[in-house]
């Protein structure tokens, strides 16, 4: 059996991003590889720069999501007028300059933002060469005590608890997902988000996403085939198991 690391990611306001043309950013249901490779090279302490640490972490990572809890999608509409002068927070701990053209600033700045609110997802994943840095025990600690405060998808997106949901053993994701039981408040019809090879036999759809980050150019490349799997309806409460 192999060990798996557990997480629950569930928040006010969630965005798993997906693929962003303009000034639209569209979120997905499950969270992309790239963002837990974020997540959690956050939580070590990895700068952006280090982008081979960021590349093999995400080569190195099979796993699996259970949408608990869809939550309400909304839209923000933002709107900002910036000035040459203004100055911007960041988690560096230092503020940040604006550069650019006296024009550049005649205009305001217009986006759209997707979220998910009240949502929560249920995430296993292990990780091949599991005796090879960081392991899952050090996943599992940086999470609990991490380097930097850590986000769900974008900085507004602050957890509502701990994201260690805790580490199992188990044969597979779908097994390692089982150990962590949903909250009494989940969805009645509970999708789960596999690798193909580890559906086999099951009733489910094929999606391809794009979803690893080439972290050295700083864009999405390639893709990959999933599986979404609806597991069978939980048993009533009170009624027979």
């Amino acid at each position: 059996m192999a060990r798996h690391l557990l997480l629950v990611l569930e928040a006010p306001l969630i965005a798993f991003g997906r693929e962003a043309v303009d000034a639209r950013g569209p979120v997905d249901d499950f969270p992309a590889a790239s963002l837990l490779t974020g997540l959690l090279a956050n939580a070590l302490g990895w700068r952006r720069t280090e982008w081979a640490r960021h590349a093999r972490l995400q080569a190195r990572m099979v796993f699996a999501a259970r949408l608990d809890r869809g939550g309400t999608r909304f839209t923000d509409f933002q709107t900002a007028q910036l000035g040459a002068s203004d100055r911007g927070w960041t988690t560096r701990g230092a503020p940040e300059g604006r550069a650019g053209g006296a024009n550049t600033y005649n205009a305001p700045h217009i986006r759209t933002r997707d979220y998910d609110a009240d949502k929560r997802v249920t995430v296993a994943l292990r990780l091949h060469d599991a005796a090879e840095a960081p392991t899952v025990d050090a996943l599992a600690a940086a999470l609990d005590a991490p380097f930097r405060p850590l986000f769900l998808g974008r900085k507004p997106c602050l957890p509502t608890g701990r994201l260690l949901g805790g580490i199992v053993e188990a044969d597979g994701l779908l097994a390692a997902l089982a150990a962590a039981p949903p909250p009494d408040d989940a969805d009645a019809a509970l999708r789960v988000l596999l690798p193909p090879e580890e559906a086999a036999g099951l009733i489910h759809e094929r999606r391809w996403i794009s979803d690893a980050r080439d972290w050295q150019s700083g864009v999405h490349a390639g893709g990959r085939e999933v599986a979404i799997h609806t597991l069978p309806p939980r048993p009533a409460a009170g009624g027979a198991a």
